[in-house]
């Protein structure tokens, strides 16, 4: 059976809270002074999961890491959507959809902090490619605090086709490219939109830059010439989230 380990506090617990992944066996840290390792060891007794107390030692020897927090988990791989499910998803909610499209996003802190903002300002999906592209792996989990439990993602094969169902859906597909002449606060991101940004290092590929509607730039000062790709997200998210609800 494929499965992989999580760890972290917060990833364990919306493992357990989401109920998205079949979880096998609870690993924890003893610690009497600790209410949240207690909390978890109630919660997966209640649901009839195995709970063993190990060691730090044998923690960061099953994990991997020392920033495990005393808490891992054996679960299964984190579930996927179709586009189609998440647009389906997305109807039900009475707004106008709102998604997410990651092109070659590499780094896995980068995509947890994206995940972890995402699932705060009320994306309805994230959109990502099989390749190239950080998959969603325990230290995604652990870098978006958890959110990775619960938002929604789908893993293309090719984006390109991704954005056309978006397009024939009734979205608008909007690319932050810091060369755009518009700023972000000038576009119109209030109706049904998937955003898209681009990799660390080369920003949105020319073929999915070509199939957006149109593109928005974060207007910036100073010496350096772009933000780092998580802190662009966030921007990007919330500027969407205000003209949202100031409409």
């Amino acid at each position: 059976m494929n499965t992989e380990i999580l760890y972290g506090l917060h990833p364990v617990n919306e493992a357990l809270v989401s109920r998205r992944r079949g979880i096998h066996d609870l690993y924890l840290q003893k610690d009497p002074r600790s209410a949240r390792i207690g909390r978890l060891a109630a919660t997966a007794a209640q649901r009839g999961i195995g709970v063993k107390t190990v060691g730090p030692a044998d923690l960061k020897k099953l994990t991997g890491v020392s920033g495990h927090q005393g808490a891992a988990a054996r679960v299964d791989p984190l579930p996927t959507s179709a586009v189609s499910d998440i647009l389906a998803a997305a109807e039900t909610r009475g707004e106008p959809p709102f998604l997410l499209i990651l092109d070659s996003i590499l780094d896995p802190q980068n995509l947890g902090a994206i995940v972890r903002t995402a699932l705060c300002a009320g994306i309805d999906g994230i959109i990502m490619p099989k390749d190239r592209s950080a998959p969603p792996t325990p230290a995604v989990s652990k870098a978006s605090a958890g959110a990775l439990e619960h938002i929604l993602l789908s893993r293309a094969t090719n984006l390109v086709p991704a954005i056309q169902q978006c397009k024939k859906s009734g979205l608008w597909v909007a690319g932050l490219d810091k060369m755009a002449d518009q700023s972000i606060y000038d576009g119109d991101l209030t109706g049904a939109v998937a955003m898209v940004l681009g990799g660390e290092q080369k920003g949105i590929r020319p073929l999915v830059r070509k199939n957006c509607d149109f593109l928005v730039s974060i207007p910036q000062k100073g010496a350096l010439d772009s933000l780092n790709v998580s802190a662009a997200a966030a921007v990007a998210m919330y500027e969407a989230v205000r003209q949202r609800q100031k409409r």
